[in-house]
């Protein structure tokens, strides 16, 4: 069996490229993050829920869902401020 060269997979959930950039998967966990954002919005945005409670569901749905795969990357100044960016709109 031959398996064909790619430029690019995805593989656990995060995008795999043969340069080694991140910046498709970076792209990806962000459009994750609001995918999961806008799943549990109606909790976030409630303002009869308490602020601890909104934060806790945001830290334990939102904010692994757009840093999963983090502790692997070799990132740039400017990709953690995409990161930031997007996470600092979510809040």
């Amino acid at each position: 069996m031959v398996v064909p060269r790619v430029e690019k997979f995805k593989y656990l959930g995060s995008i795999v490229e043969e340069r080694g950039d991140i910046d498709e998967d970076i792209s990806h966990r962000i459009r994750a993050g609001w995918q999961k954002w806008k799943k549990v919005s109606g909790v976030l945005c409630n303002k009869k829920i308490h602020f601890r409670l909104k934060w806790r569901v945001y830290w334990m749905v939102v904010r692994p869902a757009l840093l999963y795969g983090v502790e692997c990357w070799s990132i740039k100044k400017t990709q953690v401020q995409r990161l930031m960016v997007a996470e600092m709109r979510m809040i």
